[in-house]
C-alpha cells in the first residue's frame, strides 16, 4: 500500500496540532494551580532571540493551513495572529483543525508535483506539493510544536513525551 499525500499531511496536522492543544491545556492549568499570570507563560521563549510561545503556535497552525489549503487548491485562510492568551490560542488551533479537516484528499492526492509558488524571505520560489511538505511544511510544524512545548516545559508544566506524541496511531 501507498502512503498519499493527504495521508501523509492532514492527519499529521490533526495530530500534532491536538497534541500542542493539549499541552496547552495543561499549561493553563498549571498556571491555575501555581497561580501563575498567563501572560508569563504568553511572553515566554526558549532564549532571548526566539519567538514567544503564542507566536510559535500561530507559525504551526499557518504551517498546517497554508500546505493544506495551497496544496488543496483553496484560499488560505488568514488569521490576524493576535492570539495572547490560552483561550485565543485554544481558539486558533481549533480553527485551524476545523478548516484542514474540510479539505478533501482528492482535493490533495495527486498534488506531488503540483507547483506551489511561495515568497519565503523577500524572494518567490517555486515548490512542489510532495517537496513543500516534506521539506517546509512538515518541518516547520514539528519545529514550533517542538518549541511552544519546549517552552512550556521549561516553565514548569508537567508535560513528557506522550503529550507531544499524543499517543500512538491507530
Amino acid at each position: 500500500m501507498t502512503l498519499s499525500l493527504y495521508q501523509a499531511s492532514v492527519p499529521v496536522f490533526v495530530t500534532m496540532l491536538t497534541s500542542l492543544s493539549n499541552v496547552l491545556t495543561k499549561a493553563e492549568e498549571h498556571a491555575k494551580a501555581k497561580k501563575i499570570d498567563e501572560s508569563v507563560f504568553m511572553n515566554a521563549r526558549l532564549a532571548p532571540d526566539m519567538l514567544p510561545l503564542p507566536r510559535q503556535i500561530q507559525i504551526a497552525s499557518d504551517a498546517a493551513k497554508g500546505f493544506t489549503s495551497r496544496v488543496g487548491g483553496v484560499p488560505v485562510p488568514s488569521y490576524e495572529d493576535n492570539e495572547n492568551s490560552f483561550a485565543e490560542l485554544q481558539a486558533r488551533i481549533k480553527k485551524t483543525i476545523d478548516f484542514i479537516q474540510t479539505v478533501k484528499p482528492e482535493q490533495i492526492d495527486g498534488g506531488e508535483d503540483r507547483e506551489i509558488s511561495l515568497k519565503l524571505g523577500g524572494e518567490e520560489r517555486v515548490l512542489k506539493g510532495q517537496g513543500y511538505l516534506l521539506g517546509m511544511a512538515l518541518p516547520n510544524l514539528f519545529f514550533h510544536v517542538t518549541t511552544a512545548y519546549g517552552i512550556l516545559r521549561h516553565n514548569g508544566v508537567q508535560i513528557g513525551k506522550m503529550d507531544y506524541l499524543g499517543g500512538y496511531p491507530k
